[in-house]
């Protein structure tokens, strides 16, 4: 009876099960024809963003319509600046080149023989400075550079400047008149030479022989006037004898004697003036403020001398450049600068104190800055100093030399440092209206104009004059004083398109 209930019941499941499957194939017949529309739907869309029509495409290739492109008026001091680099030096800068050492007859090349000092080293007047051949290279004050050198009986300012820079050191001169190498500065020279371990060179170079021949004469002729005076009285007891003749005879002779005496004195006066020290002019640098630095080290112990030895520099610092032509022109003795060291992050304020009329040209220094050199050569040995203005802007090229001198001391770390000038060339007197150099043009009637964008859209063109120009600005005045206002804006160019300004 089961048995038979379930197979009653079994084709009526199936026919169930069929109509379930049937329910869900028309589902998914459904689902198919939706998502197929949805695709016919993209696709179109597609179709009409890719697919244009020629009128669709010549106006979408049309150019957007221009629009101008304004600023608005300032009021505002406006500056005209040059900008350029320079090279902080000292005031004065002198080259020590004892080439005078070992110039005498038979002697051999001059050669370093002590040399203690390096670059930043700080140096006193009567310092030595370095030893050539055995000779010291000594610093002393002044401002007029060797030239000669000097011996006793000398005469002149250079004189003058010795005698100042030994009383300085406590050398006193004596009585010797200024500038006269007398007894006084003789001895003052013999003790700074001394001061510095050394002995003096001799004025004469013969070992004394001059001076001894000088004395010797005076004594043979001290000794004739006695004999002459002996005869003299000889022969005024002959003249009682009536020997008249004779006793004339021995009064001229002790008047030749007399007379050969006070030439051999004046001739012994001028040796003992001629003799004594000497100051050769290889052995000395005057510097005119101390205490000064050793700017540079170029020669060792032992090396020949076959230019400069040291580099001396002394004085407040300054900032030198070189100029070409067209920044040359714009600038001139006082204008203010601001001096900017990168390197220190530091702006100090100066002033231009000098800018040359002729171009020159300046020597390679270390860290490839140029400076202008003027070497000089000091007494008949060659020897001396030189004195230079310093460096140039960096890369050495040829221009104006421009000097700036610091409102302020600069630090002594900023020696030789590379530093940005802006000076100041023009300015206006105030404030005053202030457009971009683009909002000005010109038109062939000679007017200069500007052009004011009005809130409605309208455009209108206002008459100035033009003044001070500087970084893309110009200080403009209306013609009509109320035609042109701080916030009106300015066509300075147009979307898309070309400038307006300038020439036109």
């Amino acid at each position: 009876m089961n048995e038979l209930e379930t197979l009653e019941h079994r084709p009526s499941e199936s026919g169930e099960n069929r109509r379930a499957d049937g329910l869900a194939r028309g589902r998914r017949v459904v689902a198919g024809l939706v998502a197929g529309a949805g695709l016919m739907a993209v696709g179109g869309l597609l179709a009409t963003m890719v697919v244009k029509s020629p009128a669709q495409v010549a106006a979408e290739s049309r150019p957007p319509a221009q629009q101008a492109l304004t600023v608005p008026v300032e009021s505002r001091v406006l500056a005209q600046t040059v900008v350029t680099r320079g090279t902080v030096i000292a005031g004065e800068t002198v080259t020590v080149s004892p080439q005078g050492h070992g110039s005498g007859e038979g002697a051999g090349a001059a050669v370093v023989t002590r040399l203690t000092l390096k670059a930043g080293d700080e140096i006193k007047a009567g310092q030595l400075l370095t030893e050539v051949s055995g000779r010291p290279v000594f610093a002393l004050k002044g401002g007029l550079p060797v030239y000669r050198d000097l011996k006793p009986g000398a005469t002149g300012d250079d004189v003058a400047q010795l005698q100042q820079a030994l009383r300085e050191l406590g050398h006193g001169t004596g009585s010797d008149p200024k500038g006269a190498f007398g007894p006084g500065t003789k001895a003052a020279l013999t003790a700074r030479y001394k001061a510095i371990g050394y002995e003096p060179l001799p004025a004469v170079a013969d070992g004394g022989a001059a001076l001894k021949q000088a004395r010797e004469a005076v004594r043979s002729a001290e000794w004739a006037v006695e004999d002459a005076k002996a005869a003299t009285g000889k022969g005024a007891a002959a003249e009682s004898d009536k020997d008249t003749g004779k006793a004339a005879g021995n009064g001229r002779e002790t008047a030749r004697a007399q007379q050969q005496l006070t030439g051999a004195r004046a001739a012994l006066t001028a040796a003992e003036a001629a003799d004594g020290p000497t100051l050769p002019a290889s052995e000395v640098v005057f510097l005119g403020s101390f205490p000064a630095r050793v700017s540079s080290v170029t020669s060792r112990p032992g090396a020949e001398v076959t230019g400069p030895v040291l580099t001396l520099s002394s004085g407040d610092l300054v900032v030198e450049a070189y100029l070409p032509e067209d920044k040359k022109r714009l600038l001139r003795p006082g204008m203010p600068v601001l001096i900017s060291s990168e390197t220190a992050g530091q702006d100090i304020r100066g002033e231009v104190s000098l800018v040359a009329a002729e171009r020159s040209a300046g020597r390679q220094d270390q860290g490839g800055a140029a400076s202008g050199s003027g070497e000089g050569k000091g007494g008949s040995g060659g020897g001396g100093q030189g004195s230079s203005g310093a460096a140039a802007g960096p890369g050495g090229g040829v221009g104006y030399r421009m000097l700036v001198l610091p409102a302020q001391a600069l630090p002594a770390s900023f020696t030789g440092q590379d530093v940005r000038l802006t000076v100041e060339s023009a300015a206006t007197d105030g404030a005053a209206l202030v457009v971009p150099v683009t909002a000005v043009s010109a038109g062939a009637d000679g007017r200069t104009v500007v052009t004011v964008l009005r809130p409605d859209g309208s455009r209108q063109r206002v008459e100035v004059r033009t003044a001070t120009s500087g970084d893309g600005y110009v200080a403009v005045e209306p013609v009509r004083a109320d035609a042109l206002a701080v916030g009106a804006r300015v066509v300075i160019g147009v979307s898309g398109g070309e400038k307006t300004g300038g020439r036109r």
